[in-house]
């Protein structure tokens, strides 16, 4: 019974932020900040800080949200206070990205102009651009266990699938070059629905929730694997 009560806030969790992402609520306008209150991205939606990339843990980095923009971060990346006009101009705790827009003071430490890596980019963004993004679990080498989390294939990058551990991380911690994979189809094994893509010796196992999903990316990967990016007139978005 716990585990079908875990797998149901789960599936809750993943829906949540899908219709998040469509209808675009997530996120504060940036003029904006501070003159309303912000939605704030829930703690199980994260792995990592928004801001900084370290992973979170239980002891020495926890979770804190920006009362400015709503975003998960660091206590490093939070170590800011700043007036907020929503909440009568008091004092609350904002990340630096907040702080410098809202105060107009120059922090000394400059992230700015580092480059995005391939993995750097924020799950919540790539999926509100994506051809299709859903929750998904990999397995590993013999199939009996893996990792659930949220894959993506981007509108500007469709021949890549970036692997996120959840759906609000800012970067994915693995990619797989779709570019030459067959995506096998496999018989549907104690109400999982699988399948596959496979090139010469490496092969990824996945199982999607329900039939409809596990067709949908089916098509998508083989798509992407034939070197087609473009959208098929009269394609809906996924």
């Amino acid at each position: 019974q716990d585990a079908i009560d875990r797998k149901e806030k789960r599936s809750e969790t993943f829906k949540t932020v899908v219709h998040g992402l469509e209808t675009g609520t997530h996120p504060l306008k940036t003029e904006e900040l501070g003159r309303r209150a912000p939605q704030w991205v829930r703690d199980n939606l994260v792995t990592m800080c928004m801001r900084c990339k370290e992973p979170f843990n239980a002891i020495t980095r926890r979770r804190h949200h920006c009362r400015a923009c709503g975003y998960v971060v660091c206590a490093r990346c939070s170590d800011y206070k700043a007036e907020l006009q929503y909440d009568g101009n008091r004092l609350h705790r904002v990340c630096q990205e907040c702080y410098i827009f809202l105060t107009g003071h120059v922090v000394l430490e400059d992230r700015e102009g580092k480059h995005k890596g391939i993995l750097e980019k924020g799950a919540a963004e790539v999926s509100g651009r994506s051809l299709l993004c859903s929750s998904l679990q990999l397995l590993d080498k013999n199939g009996k266990g893996g990792t659930r989390g949220w894959f993506v294939i981007p509108r500007d990058d469709p021949l890549v699938l970036y692997i996120y551990a959840a759906p609000q991380d800012v970067r994915a911690h693995t990619s797989i070059p779709l570019l030459g994979y067959q995506v096998r189809d496999l018989p549907q094994g104690d109400s999982r629905h699988l399948f596959q893509l496979a090139q010469s010796r490496q092969v990824h196992t996945f199982v999607a929730d329900t039939k409809e999903l596990k067709r949908r990316w089916m098509r998508a990967m083989a798509r992407s694997a034939a070197g087609i990016t473009h959208q098929e007139e009269g394609e809906d978005a996924e």
